[in-house]
């Protein structure tokens, strides 16, 4: 467990990060489609790119800061991700064991988020730099607040005649909040006018919250391991309803860069998996106890000029899901919890807190980006993309994740950047991506469907001083 100065440092140091950022359910599952404006304008790519896209490029690829100014970046978005639920009619209505949502559709509340980020290049001997980077990604933040949601289920546990309550999930108004920050120092250098490398730590911080998951408590392995030893139910009080609770852990980045010829140049980017303290106020919902580390990603991409003033970027990210055990594990792994599934008792490994407990059933997730900057003078450039990546919920899943709907597949950007007269870079950014929905049956209730919706925009601003 961690101590108290340790999670009053985090507190501190996420705090500090968070001041001016909100928290997202964002595009590609729950990480962002791209870092920084003239990236996020081209639909992320630019990993093989030595086009100077300024300090913040090294948080997509550390190597590409050789080819950054020495200057300072900051940028904000707005994004907006318009979320809902709709759930059938039940034949059940919670009795004989069922957990069933109240029938309907409904919105999340939470609809608009500031997210920043901030970077600064310093260009040192024989061609090498020193890149600070802090940028918010991704997050959850779902907020089902309307007075007419609610669930049907019998709350003796007996599998008799469902009651309602008010709630999504029957336990009042429920949602979760998570904001993510990174923060890391990148080294880089050209051994060659044909190779550059980087690399770096990378420090993340992150913030959590839960509510409305109180009904749950039964399928936790805190409850079901007094209930299946003899002791009888006990309080579950790491679950839901705990506020804020913080985590901080590290990775490292790594990037390389390589020229083909005089108009082609390809990219290598990896980030490890992010290694978390775990989220002890919530220890009976996380998988081994609270654990939330954050995923691995790796992305590759190809750029060449087409034209003098026209360069196309073809990037792949794939980001590793299935690394974390509370994000992947499917609901299926109720059925190694006892108090779900008394043909198994006395397990608990696949209770909620347990050793392999459930959780949302994402999969891992790869994003196939197209992007293009076309300058059409000295002082102008204008930036378009696409990407297409498969969702990463199973439909069987969908019921837990009413809490995080991360359904987006496509995205559509564009963009401007324009030299201004005291010198400084302005560049902005809009992202739209289509509106996606998954339908899966309820977990907890076969006789009922529910569905998943969300769509997004977002408007960013960077400027380079």
């Amino acid at each position: 467990m961690r101590s108290t100065a340790s999670k009053a440092a985090a507190w501190l140091l996420a705090m500090g990060m968070f001041v001016f950022s909100g928290a997202a359910l964002a595009t590609n599952g729950y990480f962002t489609h791209g870092v920084g404006a003239q990236s996020k304008s081209m639909a992320g790519t630019g990993v093989g790119s030595n086009e100077a896209m300024g300090a913040i490029i090294g948080a997509s690829n550390p190597a590409l800061t050789v080819f950054a100014s020495d200057d300072w970046e900051v940028g904000l978005s707005i994004f907006s991700p318009r979320r809902s639920y709709t759930a059938s009619p039940s034949d059940a209505n919670g009795s004989g064991g069922a957990i069933t949502i109240g029938e309907g559709k409904f919105d999340s509340s939470s609809e608009w988020f500031p997210i920043p980020y901030v970077a600064k290049n310093w260009k040192l001997a024989n061609d090498n730099t020193l890149t600070f980077v802090f940028y918010g990604r991704g997050g959850m933040n779902t907020d089902w607040d309307n007075s007419n949601t609610s669930a049907w289920f019998d709350p003796t546990g007996a599998g008799g005649t469902g009651q309602q309550f008010p709630g999504t999930y029957g336990a009042g108004k429920a949602g979760v909040n998570l904001m993510q920050g990174f923060m890391s120092l990148n080294y880089a250098g050209m051994t060659s006018d044909s190779f550059a490398w980087g690399i770096g730590p990378v420090i993340a911080f992150q913030l959590f919250e839960a509510n409305g998951v109180g009904s749950f408590a039964p399928l936790t392995q805190t409850y079901a391991s007094s209930v299946l030893s003899g002791g009888g139910p006990v309080p579950v009080p790491h679950l839901s309803n705990n506020g804020h609770d913080s985590s901080i852990g590290y990775g490292l980045a790594l990037g390389m860069w390589a020229k083909l010829t005089d108009r082609a140049s390809v990219g290598l980017a990896y980030q490890t998996k992010m290694s978390m303290g775990e989220f002890d106020d919530y220890a009976d919902l996380f998988a081994e106890k609270g654990g939330f580390d954050i995923p691995s990603t790796i992305k590759a991409g190809i750029s060449f000029l087409a034209t003098d003033a026209l360069r196309v970027n073809f990037d792949i990210e794939h980001i590793g899901y299935e690394d974390v055990d509370s994000i992947s594990n499917p609901m299926t792994k109720f059925f190694g919890c006892g108090t779900a599934n008394p043909l198994v008792a006395p397990a608990t490994d696949g209770c909620l807190g347990g050793p392999d407990g459930a959780g949302f059933g994402w999969d891992d997730m790869t994003v196939f980006k197209l992007g293009f900057a076309w300058q059409t003078d000295e002082k102008n450039t204008w930036r378009f993309g696409y990407s297409y990546g498969e969702q990463p919920i199973q439909d069987a899943d969908a019921v837990f994740n009413v809490l995080a709907p991360g359904v987006m597949e496509q995205h559509f950007t564009f963009g401007w950047s324009s030299t201004r007269a005291n010198g400084g870079l302005l560049t902005l950014a809009l992202m739209f991506a289509p509106e996606k929905s998954v339908t899966g049956q309820n977990f907890f209730d076969p006789s009922q469907t529910i569905e998943l919706k969300m769509n997004q925009l977002e408007f960013e601003v960077g400027y380079r001083f």
